[in-house]
């Protein structure tokens, strides 16, 4: 019985001290020294972890569809592309990188390149030169399609422009400031047309619209744009516009004969009158979608950028043109500046790149922003036909571009959707479509609207 006692003491005796050891240890009675045959628990090691400075943004969720109003079988062949002018992010695609007939669309491509290129100051110049023979002046066509044989003091649909009346009454004072030439008549014209070549009419145009009055020759000389009134968008077209602007100035010169023929180099400049600037013109060509003001000065971009002088020149002349917008013009091509030609050809997504631009106001493309087409409120999206109805929710939030050849309808701009955001847009309604066709462009329009940056692309 002591024995087995004993025992027991000397357990709970060694218990005793082994947990005075460690409650000493513990409570730091006993630090720097470790009990032999007791091992200290390790400390762990905290390795710090680097967090992103910022979550990724959310993917937004779209589930707005306007797969129903791409649909509308009065929209023909339909090619479109809508993007997020902010991120530049693609919200739909209906083939729109298929570069296509743009109708009038193509306005809003030449005065980019014309900006880019000839800058929002150019003007036309119409020039008189001293001509070899005497008694004879050199009229020299500078293709401002502006020019017109209104009496001096009123004004066009292009507003306040040269007059050949005023250009014949400079000609006249420098004639007779020269005492060379003092009170000896100008009895010959000779008109100088070789600022432009080739032929004055596209050939892939309908010729009927001349005769509509859609749209003019191209010529180096005209007045009026070629319109038999100098006050309507759509009147009667000259078939001999130099003819008509010639005479004109002969008979205000007193009623000279009329030659072709050109001055002798270094022949002194008697008179010029100048067009309105090219921004100044930007109102009739962007709001009423003047096509031969838009050609004029598609023919004047390929001169400055060194690929010549008629029609054939703007197809190379564009993309050098529109390099400095950094956008991809692979497949674009270019048969005439208005867009009347069926021959053009530009993709939606090259559209909706450079409306982004526009809508940025990069470069001078504020200036194409300011003169577009306000739904409701201005140019050619104020007519009574469209944003109808329902659709007039939108009036004020849309600036696009109107188009329209025989095979087709086109739109290009900017909505300003009901969340605010700011998208870009081109839709082509082409092939066996009709003047219907502008209902169903508006109604896709406005589902653009009411989506927003919830837009999808289904």
């Amino acid at each position: 019985m002591n024995g087995t006692w004993f025992r027991r003491r000397e357990v709970v005796a060694a218990g005793a001290i082994l947990g005075a050891l460690l409650a000493g240890i513990g409570s730091g009675a006993l630090a720097g020294s470790i009990p032999v045959g007791v091992r200290p628990t390790p400390t762990p090691t905290i390795t710090s972890r680097t967090l992103p400075s910022a979550s990724p943004a959310p993917i937004p969720l779209r589930t707005c569809s306007v797969d129903a109003l791409s649909s509308d079988s009065r929209l023909g062949n339909m090619h479109a592309r809508v993007m997020n002018a902010a991120t530049g992010e693609v919200l739909l695609d209906r083939d729109g990188a298929t570069p296509n007939r743009t109708a009038s669309v193509m306005k809003v491509v030449t005065t980019a390149a014309a900006l880019a290129t000839l800058g929002p100051e150019f003007q036309f110049t119409t020039r008189v030169l001293r001509g070899a023979d005497p008694g004879t002046v050199v009229l020299v066509g500078g293709g401002d399609p502006t020019l017109t044989d209104l009496p001096s003091g009123e004004t066009t649909i292009f507003g306040s422009v040269a007059h050949l009346d005023e250009l014949a009454a400079l000609t006249t004072a420098a004639w007779n400031a020269d005492p060379s030439t003092s009170g000896t008549p100008i009895t010959t014209v000779l008109v100088d047309t070789s600022r432009y070549s080739g032929p004055d009419w596209n050939p892939t145009w309908n010729p009927k619209e001349l005769g509509d009055g859609t749209t003019g020759k191209i010529a180096t000389l005209m007045v009026n744009t070629g319109r038999a009134d100098a006050n309507e968008n759509t009147s009667p077209r000259d078939e001999d516009p130099v003819g008509r602007a010639a005479g004109a100035f002969a008979r205000a010169l007193g009623g000279a004969t009329i030659g072709s023929g050109s001055a002798p180099s270094g022949a002194p400049v008697l008179a010029a009158v100048s067009s309105p600037t090219l921004a100044q013109m930007l109102p009739q060509i962007l709001l009423h979608s003047d096509n031969t003001a838009a050609d004029a000065l598609a023919f004047e971009t390929a001169i400055a950028m060194g690929t010549g002088n008629s029609f054939d020149a703007l197809d190379a002349a564009y993309p050098l043109a529109l390099a400095t917008y950094g956008i991809d013009t692979s497949g674009m091509h270019v048969v005439d500046g208005s867009g009347l030609s069926d021959s053009n050809a530009v993709s939606p997504e090259f559209m909706t790149r450079l409306f982004a631009q526009i809508w940025r106001r990069d470069a001078n493309l504020g200036l194409i922003f300011d003169n577009l087409p306000v739904a409701r409120q201005k140019g050619s999206l104020a007519y009574s036909d469209r944003f109808t109805g329902d659709n007039a929710i939108v009036d004020g939030r849309v600036w696009a571009k109107t188009g329209w050849i025989d095979t087709g309808y086109t739109l290009g701009g900017i909505v300003q959707a009901a969340d605010d955001t700011a998208l870009t847009f081109a839709i082509y309604a082409l092939d066996g479509v009709d003047s219907s066709a502008k209902q169903a462009i508006d109604n896709w329009v406005v589902g653009l609207y009411n989506c927003g940056n919830q837009l999808a692309n289904w």
